[in-house]
């Protein structure tokens, strides 16, 4: 669980900061200075096409011809297929030099193993200046940082402003019974009215977790992180929830089979194509979605609103689920080399291009600025007036308990398992470490 202020809170970044882009100098760079012998690092992320990959080309490119000495080989893995591959590589001592950190629960059992490089001593006063000392928050462990932050995300339901019109809505739901009849409306209109990945598990466990996000209390989240025991009545109610909400039928059609973000036919492509009317996702799905629209630029009709309230609830109904990206080091991996790139990426430049590239807040308080478009400042402005925000529950609560969550919200909406039956499975999966 992460306090909002804590990731958000932000130090204005002072005139001296605005770097050219991939204009940052071996003196500037993290550890004192880059390599005086030639380097090569591996970096892994999961942008696969379209701008967000074209972003990390150009992003490594202007490095390397700031930084002579260093090579950086860049690998694109899809997003889904990131984590197991991370952590085969972590297990076999074969982990690429930087990779994508989700934080949380993840980042903790890296940091227990001793596969993450301490980069407290390597982020310079320029990079803590323009980042702020809130959102390296939701990257440390025990105080220490070992990721970068990159970007917020927090989360909602992006919807379509057309199909809403269409089909005689005319305000967004702020209660669960109002999305409901919204749903009904929706599917009288003969649209899908919600669009879900569930191939990929994830995009649907997270009904789940802001089903929990609203029924339990932020402390009782927070001791759940600590001890990963969810004994407490409002998990198994937020699995009741979940059971039945999916028993009025608000997917689409195959939702089982769909893919959370790859080709037209995704969940996110449903929506581009005005297939389906909402999504529940973080804030990278504008960019997303932008890909996938049959001219690949952003959908002009979409909206966002905040996951709504839950009758009788003890969480607050302002609180937000979120995250927060960036990029971690290995133990092994060469200190200046990676120290440099870290410190890079968060320049205000490269923020800026982050942002256009993925339609996603970035960290850097000055790149700030640039978020022009009315989704992403509603997003940001619900953000910003949150309580609280919990980190994405198979983040938060370590791999072993999310990947049980995760199945097991995808068993419930099958009808192959009951709200019991997650929790029965999740605390199994604690008990294993």
């Amino acid at each position: 669980m992460m306090n909002k202020r804590s990731i958000l809170k932000v130090v204005a970044v002072s005139a001296a900061a605005a770097f050219a882009f991939g204009a940052l100098t071996a003196c500037s760079s993290g550890g004192g200075s880059t390599p005086d012998k030639k380097v090569t690092l591996t970096f892994w992320q999961n942008s696969t096409t379209g701008p967000g990959v074209e972003f990390w080309k150009t992003t490594v490119a202007n490095f390397e011809k700031a930084n002579k000495n260093i090579t950086i080989n860049m690998q694109s893995i899809q997003n889904e297929d990131l984590d197991g591959k991370l952590q085969t590589a972590l297990n076999s001592g074969s982990a690429p030099d930087i990779f994508l950190q989700r934080g949380g629960g993840k980042m903790a059992a890296m940091v227990k193993a001793g596969q993450l490089m301490d980069l407290t001593g390597l982020i310079t006063a320029k990079t803590k200046a323009a980042v702020g000392a809130g959102a390296f928050a939701a990257d440390q462990y025990n105080g220490k940082s070992y990721a970068m932050p990159v970007d917020v995300l927090p989360e909602g339901i992006y919807y379509s402003k057309d199909m809403f019109k269409a089909a005689g809505i005319s305000d967004t739901p702020t209660t669960m019974n109002e999305l409901n009849s919204d749903i009904a409306k929706l599917k009288a209109s003969g649209v899908a009215a919600v669009a879900v990945g569930a191939k990929d598990a994830w995009p649907a466990a997270h009904w789940y977790y802001n089903f929990a996000l609203r029924e339990c209390s932020e402390s009782v989240l927070n001791e759940a992180a600590k001890t990963l025991k969810f004994t407490d009545g409002c998990w198994l109610k937020a699995g009741k929830d979940v059971d039945t909400f999916n028993k009025s039928q608000p997917f689409n059609d195959g939702f089982l089979t769909t893919a959370a973000q790859q080709g037209a036919g995704s969940s996110a492509g449903l929506v581009a194509n005005h297939k389906a009317a909402m999504e529940l996702m973080g804030a990278w799905d504008p960019g997303v979605v932008a890909s996938l629209t049959p001219d690949q630029k952003p959908l002009p009709d979409l909206g966002w609103f905040p996951f709504p309230s839950v009758s009788g609830g003890k969480g607050d109904p302002a609180a937000m689920m979120g995250g927060v990206d960036g990029y971690s080091c290995s133990a092994q991996a060469p200190k200046a080399a990676c120290a440099a790139f870290m410190n890079y990426i968060v320049t205000t430049p490269v923020q800026e291009a982050y942002y256009k590239a993925f339609d996603a807040p970035p960290v850097n308080t000055a790149a700030q600025s640039v978020v022009t478009e009315d989704i992403l400042k509603s997003v940001l402005a619900a953000y910003k007036k949150a309580p609280y925000v919990s980190q994405y529950l198979d983040t938060n609560y370590g791999q072993n308990v999310g990947n049980a969550l995760n199945s097991g919200v995808v068993n419930i909406l099958a009808g192959k398992g009951t709200p019991a039956d997650v929790l029965t499975d999740v605390s199994s999966a604690a008990a294993k470490g």
